[in-house]
C-alpha cells in the first residue's frame, strides 16, 4: 500500500512513518523542505520525502495519484479548522476525479473532549462543545459527513524518544532551566501513550483499512498517575530537586487551558477490534531513560 503521510516531519509523524515503511508500505512523508536534514531523516528509515505544503492543498495532488492511504497528524495552529476542511475537499475532489477510495487516517486527540464530568472516557463520549479544541469534534463529524473513507485516531498524551512537542519534554526543558511551572488544576489526570505504541496503532488500522472504515479509536495507556505527580517525576529525571511553581491554566496558554481537566481514557475498543495493547506501561516505569532521548535528541539538533 503506498502512503502519504502528512506531518511526517514532527515528532509523531517520524515514529509513525518509520512504522509503517517497517510493515511494508510504500510511505512518502510531504515535508517543506525536501532536502532538509527532517527529510534525510526519514529517508534514512526507507520514508521517501516529497515536497509540498499542507496550508496550500493544491501541493498535494500530485501525491495523492497511485496512494492508497493518508495519515494526518498535523494541525496547523494558523488556520486548524480551515486547513483540516481543505484536506477533506481535497480528498473528497480526488475520490471523484479518478474513482480512487483513499483512506484518511485522522488524527485529533483526548483533549478535544474538555470538561466532560465523567471519570472514563470512550469513542462514544461527547465532547463538550466549550472546550479550546472542541472544533475538533466537529471536524470529525464534517469528515464522517463527506464519503471520505476514514478512521479517527484520538491520541493521549504522548511521551518517549525526543518528545519534541511531548509535555514531558516541555517539563525536562523547565527543569533544565530551573524553572518548572505546573499550570491549572494540581489534582487532574491525563492518559498518556508512548509515542512508538501509537506508530502501532496506526500500522493495525492500515493494515485493513476497509475493516475499521468510520471507526473512531482512542489510543492511550492504562495509568491513571496525577500530572502533576508526573512531573514531579520528570523534573527529578532531569535532576532538578527544588520546587514546582504553581500556576494559573491562563498562564500557560491555550493549549494548557484546553487540557486543565480530567483526560482519562479507555481504549478498550482498539484492544477489541485492533488487537493493539501498549507494550511501554507507563512513562513513570523509566523517566530516566525517557530523559536521556531527549537529550540526545536535542544534542543531534
Amino acid at each position: 500500500m503506498q502512503v502519504l503521510v502528512i506531518g511526517a516531519t514532527g515528532y509523531a509523524g517520524r515514529r509513525v512513518s518509520t512504522a509503517l515503511s517497517r510493515a511494508g508500505h510504500t510511505v512518502l512523508g510531504l515535508t517543506r523542505d525536501a532536502d532538509g536534514p527532517a527529510a534525510r531523516e526519514l529517508a534514512v528509515n526507507e520514508v521517501t520525502p516529497v515536497p509540498g505544503d499542507f496550508s496550500r492543498p493544491e501541493t498535494l495532488r500530485a501525491h495523492l495519484e497511485g496512494t492508497d492511504a493518508v495519515v494526518h497528524l498535523l494541525m496547523d495552529m494558523s488556520d486548524p479548522v480551515g486547513g483540516d476542511q481543505r484536506l477533506i475537499a481535497e480528498l473528497a475532489a480526488a475520490q471523484e476525479r479518478d474513482g480512487r477510495r483513499r483512506h484518511l487516517v485522522f488524527t485529533t486527540g483526548i483533549s478535544s473532549y474538555g470538561r466532560t464530568g465523567l471519570a472514563l472516557m470512550d469513542e462514544n463520549t461527547p465532547g463538550n462543545s466549550e472546550s479550546p479544541l472542541g472544533f475538533r469534534f466537529a471536524l470529525e463529524k464534517e469528515l464522517a459527513d463527506s464519503g471520505v473513507a476514514h478512521t479517527v485516531v484520538r491520541p493521549g498524551f504522548m511521551y518517549g524518544g525526543p518528545a519534541t512537542t511531548s509535555m514531558s519534554g516541555q517539563w525536562f526543558a523547565a527543569a533544565e532551566e530551573g524553572k518548572p511551572v505546573f499550570y491549572g488544576d494540581t489534582t487532574k489526570r491525563w492518559s498518556w501513550v508512548h509515542v512508538d505504541d501509537l506508530a502501532d496503532a496506526y500500522v493495525r488500522i492500515l493494515d485493513n483499512p476497509a475493516a475499521v472504515d468510520g471507526e473512531v479509536f482512542v489510543i492511550a495507556d492504562d495509568q491513571r498517575v496525577a500530572a502533576l505527580d508526573m512531573q514531579r517525576i520528570a523534573v527529578r529525571a532531569a535532576g532538578y530537586t527544588g520546587e514546582i511553581t504553581l500556576e494559573t491554566a491562563e498562564a500557560g496558554g491555550m493549549m494548557q487551558m484546553a487540557a486543565d481537566q480530567d483526560e482519562l481514557v479507555t481504549s478498550a475498543k482498539a484492544h477489541r477490534l485492533l488487537g493493539w495493547r501498549p507494550r511501554h506501561t507507563s512513562f513513570t516505569d523509566a523517566p530516566e531513560r525517557h530523559y536521556r532521548a531527549w537529550k540526545a535528541a536535542r544534542t543531534e539538533s
